[in-house]
């Protein structure tokens, strides 16, 4: 029998797979070592190839999406492979802040110029705060140009403090006042057959009423309309004073829409441009005129000589040297929720570490905690505050600066600091506690499908969606929330140095305005995030400081595809990225209709206790 054909034998096999498998292993090592060594060639040659700024120039601030106070983490591969950069619909306030307060005093910057037409929406309170900085910029004399081809609400609130507004001659301003709607699922269960056990502690927790009612409540009305017409009343009273206006009119304007257009014969600009909302009516063309002549033209093409505001906040940031006095910066923003998560989200594991870190490397002397939460696991909120305290323990203050929401479990973190500071329109307290369970046991049961069975206790099996929530099991977890509730209401009254029963009866799920709060004790300050930065400098005695801004440390992969995601190009050139908004913009339309089901299927607190406001949408 010949062996030429004869099968190698396994210890043979075994090594030659080995072998196969080392060099497949270095060959693919060197690939990426080299693919590497390219992108760090090509950054290299890009980051020292950076257009120079000119001698003088105009900063331009056109920012897209929505105003945040933390992006929305992106997973990078995502990123890369995505048409659409994810830094377009999102826009940082502090960078708009920072890059506004630097050039104020940057003999280049010669003025501003706000192209408003491609942010989507940005809240009260955070336009406040971009609107601080422009009023800081025009006391430095530099002048601010506004100009759109419609503005809306939230637009037109920054386009308020220039010192000049031109609207296209066949746009709008598009005002309507501030409304909470929301919509109502009971009559949907019901057809459904799906029960959905509530629990709360608070009259005015009002989170989960969608769940439960067709209408809202006259509690809820009532608190609504509280806040609302705060908020409002800062809206009209600012713009107003912003723009010389006589009291009242902005009320009118959209009160008495129908009658004041007969009067233009239908052109909204031409009634913007008779009650004083804006300056000149111009098309595109007659505005890039307008700005060459005042301005001066770019050496990059036909267009008015700015420089957009991240690429100089970039530039400037490279110039600056760190500062020996560090106040750190640590932004907790979106949904509370228990262990580790990116950003975007509260993870009380990640906020944590982090806070550990602070203690432990002690190169911060002060810490400020920026808060953009309506809440969520009340379990983790807790775990945050005491991580809080302990940061405070150590010796290191923590101040919080409220952003647009700082509401239940957002406060709850809050009442840790040594200080709490908060806008006149942020929305906070809500301080109330909830439980949700649902169960499928009427849906199974006319598919068909029944559920029985045998346990050891009463309890065994209680908490099956597709059975009936037992009464004994409905009374344990309302004992639970009743418990964390009271919990809640005396941690905050002894952070704030109050009876339990004056907060208590400022509690009950209550929202109230930055203002309110403070009236009733629930904020020490009132002010912006650079103002709470200023007084965490001044506690600890320090008057030249740095920010350092602390955050989740990102992985090599991460920092990589970040950077091959990012790009500097049309830098001098107006954006013209309109069309990549649409499913953004309509995101936005329906998220008020799946908030609050999006949100409880995001939930995970162990005892599935929420100290949430579901509900609060910061306008």
């Amino acid at each position: 029998m010949s062996t030429s054909h004869k099968k190698p034998g396994l210890l043979r096999r075994f090594f030659g797979g080995l072998w196969s498998l080392i060099t497949w292993l270095r060959v693919a090592l060197l690939n990426v070592i080299f693919i590497v060594i390219v992108l760090v060639i090509i950054f290299s040659w890009s980051s020292t190839n950076q257009p120079v700024l000119p001698q003088d120039f105009a900063l331009r601030l056109a920012p897209t999406g929505l105003l945040v106070d933390q992006r929305s983490y992106i997973d990078p591969a995502s990123m890369l492979l995505s048409d659409v950069n994810p830094e377009e619909s999102e826009t940082v306030v502090r960078d708009l802040v920072e890059a506004i307060n630097y050039a104020a005093q940057d003999d280049r910057v010669t003025s501003l110029v706000l192209e408003l037409d491609y942010l989507l929406a940005g809240g009260l309170s955070k336009l406040q705060e971009v609107g601080q900085a422009l009023n800081n910029f025009k006391a430095s004399g530099k002048e601010i140009i506004a100009f759109g081809d419609n503005f809306t609400q939230d637009q037109y609130y920054l386009a308020s403090f220039a010192d000049e507004i031109y609207l296209n001659d066949m746009g709008a301003v598009l005002l309507t006042g501030y409304g909470s709607y929301r919509n109502y699922y009971k009559g949907a269960l019901d057809k459904l057959d799906i029960n959905f056990h509530v629990f709360r502690a608070g009259k005015f927790k009002d989170a989960v009423e969608p769940l439960l009612r067709e209408d809202m409540s006259e509690e809820s009305k009532e608190h609504n309309a509280l806040w609302l017409n705060h908020l409002w009343d800062q809206y009209v009273q600012q713009v107003e004073t912003l723009r010389e206006l006589e009291p009242g009119t902005i009320n009118d304007y959209i009160n008495n829409a129908d009658v004041k257009l007969r009067e233009t014969q239908g052109s909204s600009a031409l009634l913007a441009m008779k009650l004083g909302l804006v300056d000149g009516l111009l098309n595109q063309q007659q505005v890039q005129s307008l700005l060459l002549t005042r301005i001066g033209k770019s050496d990059k093409g036909n267009f008015y000589r700015g420089v957009d505001y991240n690429y100089y906040l970039a530039n400037i940031q490279r110039v600056q040297l760190p500062q020996e006095n560090q106040i750190g910066l640590l932004v907790a923003s979106g949904m509370v929720l228990d262990g580790d998560h990116p950003d975007g989200t509260i993870g009380s594991h990640t906020i944590a570490n982090i806070l550990q870190q602070v203690r432990e490397e002690k190169a911060i002397q002060a810490l400020v905690l920026r808060i953009d939460s309506g809440g969520g696991s009340a379990f983790a909120s807790e775990m945050i505050r005491t991580e809080i305290e302990a940061t405070r323990e150590a010796g290191i203050p923590v101040f919080v600066s409220m952003g647009s929401l700082a509401a239940s479990g957002g406060y709850w973190m809050a009442a840790g600091a040594d200080q709490i500071w908060a806008t006149p329109t942020t929305l906070t307290g809500s301080i109330g506690v909830f439980g949700a369970f649902p169960t499928f046991e009427k849906t199974l049961a006319n598919m068909g499908l029944n559920t029985d069975g045998v346990g050891t206790t009463e309890m065994a099996g209680s908490l099956r969606i597709d059975r009936a929530l037992s009464p004994k099991a409905q009374e344990v977890i309302q004992i639970g929330v009743e418990h964390i509730y009271q919990r809640f209401v005396e941690l905050v009254a002894d952070a704030r140095g109050a009876a339990v029963e004056d907060i208590d009866k400022i509690a009950q799920g209550h929202v109230w305005s930055g203002i309110s709060a403070k009236e009733l004790g629930l904020v020490d300050h009132l002010g912006t995030l650079e103002d709470t930065l200023a007084a965490a400098a001044e506690h600890v005695g320090i008057t030249d400081y740095s920010v350092t801004k602390i955050s989740r440390p990102l992985s090599a992969k991460e920092i990589l595809l970040r950077q091959l995601a990012g790009s500097n190009v049309g830098v001098f050139a107006p954006n013209t990225l309109l069309q990549s908004y649409a499913p953004l913009e309509l995101q936005q339309r329906l998220a008020p209709l799946l908030k609050p089901l999006s949100a409880l299927s995001k939930m995970n607190d162990p005892q599935s206790i929420y100290a949430a406001c579901l509900d609060c949408i910061a306008p």
